[in-house]
């Protein structure tokens, strides 16, 4: 019964989306759009770069200028999750049964493995205001490790659960971030803190600090969608 009303819910989510991009003025036909009219010379102002702070112009564009778009993107991910969760969850768990046995040199070397990718990670988040990259594309590098050490250590699957805490507290401190540029500054998601000089790693204002909360909340949603994947419930 659980399952069957969480694919209600996917389904009625889907609805709505569906019926939200239809016919409207704001989502006109493929091919129909003028970007010339719809990007503004403004985000491509020198001047206006250096007061965001980030080397990177998509980065200024997309946490800076429009850091309130990023959230509903990462809302969008979240009731993914949330959908998976839904159908998949339950409240016994346990592990699916897999054809092999992880051997000791298969835990070891991923656990090498391991951090070398969380390292690779954190070093794509933290340097997305200066270099492509960014939270999602470092969230996402951070699920493929936790994949990995699911996949390859029977002893892992326990820690999984701390990533779906760590999602909740990731976001809720993205939203508290953008109360407090209502309080510092004047907009929602407003910079309040200094930009720095463009090309520093210690630059671009709270940019570093969403784009570590995103890598976080998308690398813990995507271990949780993993999670959910490859456990079943138990029988009564």
């Amino acid at each position: 019964m659980k399952n069957v009303f969480g694919f209600l819910i996917s389904v009625a989510l889907g609805i709505f989306i569906i019926l939200a991009l239809a016919n409207t003025d704001a989502f006109p036909a493929f091919g129909d759009v003028d970007l010339t009219e719809r990007i503004s010379n403004a985000y491509l102002d020198i001047n206006n770069v250096e007061q965001v702070g980030s080397a990177n112009l998509v980065t200024a564009i997309v946490v800076g200028y429009r850091g309130f778009d990023t959230l509903g993107e990462v809302t969008v991910l979240f009731i993914s999750a949330l959908g998976v969760a839904f159908i998949f969850g339950g409240v016994k768990q346990k592990r699916l049964d897999l054809d092999f046995k992880p051997n000791f040199m298969l835990r070891v070397g991923s656990n090498i493995l391991f951090g070398i990718i969380l390292v690779t990670s954190f070093y794509i988040i933290l340097h997305g205001h200066l270099t492509p990259g960014g939270g999602f594309p470092g969230g996402a590098i951070i699920a493929s490790a936790v994949l990995l050490l699911y996949l390859a250590d029977d002893r892992f699957r326990s820690n999984v659960k701390g990533f779906k805490v760590l999602e909740g507290v990731a976001g809720s401190i993205f939203v508290v971030i953008g109360l407090l540029g209502l309080v510092f500054a004047t907009a929602f998601l407003e910079n309040f803190l200094p930009a720095g000089t463009v090309g520093n790693l210690i630059s671009a204002g709270i940019i570093p600090v969403i784009y570590v909360l995103i890598g976080l909340k998308v690398g813990s949603e995507i271990a949780g969608i993993v999670d959910n994947f490859l456990t079943e419930e138990e029988s009564a």
